[in-house]
């Protein structure tokens, strides 16, 4: 029959052998391989947050599952001690978590993490220059103001935002709220931190300028080569 052309054979001592499995369920792609998955707000790891000890920064807490992190003069933050130690990755890997701006009017949840293809990190900045501004800081010495990641969306307070980051070899990329903000090449390009005290959230961490900003449901997985 026509339909068994596509189901996979072998010849096991002498008889052809139908897997059975395709059978049931027809032509089907391969399953992807399970992929590390890391939850850094699982209890098991609150001991690796700290405080990013930035000069004048507000009080960080972990509450409810929660990073809080209170208004500095101007800027907090915090950071994840373990990365390296944890074996995540630097590239090929994805970013997800979602940030609340609960009081102010500026950058609330921005994200520093590691680009090992470049043997440098980068930071996702959201909500800032006013509120409004998501992008890459910094590509070729253009911090999220001024390169081409630049975007504009509104962000209104006591709401939860979605942030997913994808961080490739050879591009990066970002979606707020499950709309894409970012998707540029780093091909060739340099890739670094804005100068000032955000390299106090190295290896990777969140920060917040003139707010109060909560971080929850933070996952890291690894991606497969290639794929989205």
């Amino acid at each position: 029959m026509f339909f068994l052309s596509c189901f996979p054979r072998r010849l096991v001592e002498g008889s052809l052998f139908i897997v059975g499995s395709a059978l049931l369920g027809g032509c089907r792609p391969a399953p992807e391989p399970v992929l590390h998955q890391w939850h850094l707000l699982d209890p098991a790891h609150h001991q690796h947050w700290q405080p990013a000890g930035i000069p004048e920064e507000g009080a960080f807490a972990i509450e409810d599952q929660q990073l809080v992190l209170k208004p500095g003069l101007p800027m907090s933050g915090c950071k994840f001690t373990e990365w390296s130690t944890l074996g995540l990755p630097g590239t090929e890997y994805s970013i997800q978590y979602e940030a609340m701006r609960a009081e102010g009017d500026d950058i609330f949840g921005m994200c520093t993490f590691p680009v090992s293809s470049h043997q440098a990190h980068a930071t996702f900045v959201i909500g800032g220059w006013g509120g409004t501004l998501t992008g890459i800081s910094s590509i070729d010495f253009k911090d999220a103001s001024e390169n081409s990641t630049r975007a504009e969306q509104r962000f209104e307070n006591g709401v939860w935002h979605r942030v997913r980051i994808e961080v490739r070899a050879q591009d990066l990329r970002a979606w707020v709220n499950d709309k894409p903000v970012v998707n540029v090449s780093i091909l060739g390009r340099k890739v670094s931190l804005r100068p000032g005290f955000i390299d106090h959230c190295l290896p990777f961490g969140f920060a917040t300028w003139n707010t109060t900003g909560k971080i929850r449901q933070v996952h890291i997985r690894q991606l497969s080569a290639g794929k989205s």
